[in-house]
């Protein structure tokens, strides 16, 4: 799709401006009032805030506890502090911020290196070292985040920084030369593709970013062009992972730093190359990979969520309406744009991306309230993740499919997710903050990875296993106007000790009156249900009540046993309250039925 597009690249490749530069000042003149005020009052704060000191020490916390959320405080509050500091200057354009900016450029400059501690390694599985080596950088998402960071400064306060000490622009391109596009072109990253092995959203991520910094620095002609004909090959290995249907398997969250990556990537290669891409912007793939967020969302800022995905996520941005636009999606233009009017913080100050936060406050002028929003489909199967969604006027569902060796897995081959008049009633709680046991070997010791916390059964205690062999079969889905079903066997996600030799899991949407889940399996274990609330729920002599909310009448189940989960940790407390509660529900033969009102 992709690399075949390289034959037809022009002579020469233009530049591209991660915004508009200091000079044009008629577009940063025209941010709004409210907004201007706003990013000038956290400019005047980064001023005030000393900045933060990154030790040795801090650094090898991650291999010494395993903890990485200290060191990446440190971290992303140099470049946070940074990005206001220069969105300050391009609205105020007085020169008051740029000592700081400097500081802040030649600080990070120093830093041994740019990638995370966690990332600190060449290979997906390699072994991490516990301090950066100067001498072999590593390319990690914030490596070339950072790099287009300093891309950023330079294209868009460049004269500025000239006029102060040519040596400021002139230490950003060595530092971006060395750290990002010497290894890009002369190492091999996982990320950037190889033959069938599976990418993730790190692949579009980075190469959008790496593209970025090539074409926003003065580099030559012929380093862009090779920058070019590798970025095309990785992200040919990107959407090699994507079904047609286009469906991210890594969840809602990071729909936005793969699929929404992809058109960041596509929008400089359009800019830089005119025409060589237009037809990828139609591409079906590209559109529906586009409008996937669309599908995905239940009320609010609530989301059908999977893998490692929060509930709640932040509000749409410039660069979904954007992505709407560039592939001719109205769904998805038009309920970005309006989802963005309810931004809490629309000028993004948490976003450690300069070109978002630019492009969120130029485009603020020119994106309106869409005079209406297309409805999308009530009900919505994906078979390159086995998701099924389907709604009515009181109730949205899902069912996840699919298997237990995709990106950012969590064991959850079959789970139910159900919201009730905009509010979760069964729930995916998600993933906490991670640490170095997210990703290793121990990953499904973590609670919240594991079957027996996502509305699935376990077999005297046997949960489903991890690898892509663990997957739904037999999958059957049917929408009418009177009902929405899916069903699917559950078995081949167990291991063999579980002793299935089926479990028939079918669930039914009846429309304008209830969900219905009928569980029947043959198999030697014991099998008890497990159903993850975010209400309080009692028990009765026929099912459960779930206050302010609904019940669960129950045929087939023993005593219901109730268990509160108190949730402590930062990252589910985004989605969840402090308490969440998990109903035990035993098998009294071989089949279970609920039926949700």
């Amino acid at each position: 799709m992709f690399t075949e597009i390289a034959r037809y690249l022009p002579e020469r490749l233009g530049d591209f401006t991660p915004g508009a530069p200091l000079a044009a000042r008629e577009r940063w003149d025209a941010v709004p009032g409210r907004l201007r005020d706003r990013v000038l009052q956290e400019a005047d704060d980064a001023l005030t805030r000393p900045w933060p000191l990154i030790t040795a020490s801090a650094w090898r916390e991650f291999s010494v506890s395993g903890h990485r959320a200290q060191f990446e405080q440190l971290y992303f509050t140099r470049r946070r502090s940074l990005n206001a500091l220069v969105l300050g200057e391009l609205l105020q354009n007085k020169g008051r911020f740029l000592p700081a900016i400097v500081d802040g450029v030649f600080l990070i400059s120093e830093e041994s290196g740019w990638q995370l501690p966690a990332h600190n390694a060449s290979e997906r599985s390699g072994k991490r070292a516990g301090l950066p080596d100067p001498a072999r950088p590593v390319i990690d998402l914030f490596a070339a985040e950072t790099a287009a960071q300093f891309a950023s400064i330079s294209a868009l306060l460049g004269e500025a920084l000239d006029a102060l000490d040519p040596a400021i622009r002139a230490r950003i391109l060595r530092e971006v030369q060395a750290r990002i596009f010497d290894p890009y072109l002369a190492c091999h990253f996982w990320w950037m593709g190889r033959a069938d092995e599976r990418m993730n959203n790190w692949t579009a991520w980075i190469t959008q970013n790496v593209l970025l910094a090539t074409f926003a620095l003065p580099t030559g002609q012929t380093f862009r062009r090779s920058v070019v004909e590798k970025a095309l090959g990785s992200l040919d290995a990107f959407q090699k992972d994507y079904a047609e249907d286009g469906a991210c398997e890594e969840g809602a969250l990071y729909y936005r730093h793969a699929a929404l990556c992809l058109h960041g990537a596509l929008t400089i290669l359009d800019t830089v190359a005119p025409g060589c891409f237009a037809a990828l912007w139609r591409h079906p793939k590209i559109r529906n990979m586009a409008e996937h967020i669309v599908h995905l969302h239940v009320a609010g800022r609530h989301y059908f969520n999977f893998a490692d995905s929060s509930a709640v996520l932040a509000a749409c941005s410039a660069r979904e309406v954007l992505f709407g636009q560039a592939v001719g999606s109205e769904l998805l233009s038009g309920f970005a744009a309006r989802d963005r009017l309810d931004a809490d913080e629309p000028h993004l100050p948490q976003e450690w991306s300069l070109w978002y936060r630019a492009l969120e406050l130029l485009a603020d002028a020119t994106i309106a309230a869409p005079r209406s929003v297309p409805v999308p489909p009530r009900d919505k199967f994906y078979p390159g993740i086995g998701l099924f969604i389907a709604r009515d006027d009181t109730f949205a569902l899902a069912v996840k499919g699919g298997n237990n060796g995709e990106s950012h897995n969590h064991n959850d081959v079959g789970s139910v997710t159900l919201y009730k008049n905009g509010k979760p009633f069964l729930v995916d709680v998600g993933v906490e903050t991670y640490t170095a046991k997210t990703f290793s070997p121990l990953r499904y010791s973590i609670w919240t990875m594991q079957s027996a916390y996502h509305n699935l059964p376990d077999f005297s205690g046997i949960m489903q296993a991890d690898g892509a062999a663990f997957a739904a079969d037999h999958v059957d889905v049917a929408s009418t106007d009177e009902e929405a079903r899916i069903s699917l066997d559950l078995a081949p996600a167990y291991p063999e000790e579980a002793l299935l030799k089926s479990y028939r899991r079918t669930v039914r949407l009846v429309r304008g009156s209830h969900v219905e889940i009928a569980d029947a399996y043959e198999g030697a274990r014991d099998a008890t249900l497990s159903l993850m609330l975010a209400a309080p729920a009692v028990a009765t002599p026929d099912g459960i009540e779930i206050a302010h909310l609904g019940r669960i009448a129950i045929e087939g189940g023993g005593g219901i046993a109730i268990e509160p989960i108190e949730i402590s940790d930062a990252r589910l407390r985004l989605a969840w309250p402090a308490r969440l509660y998990r109903l035990r529900v035993p098998f009294r033969a071989r089949s279970l039925k609920l039926k949700i009102i």
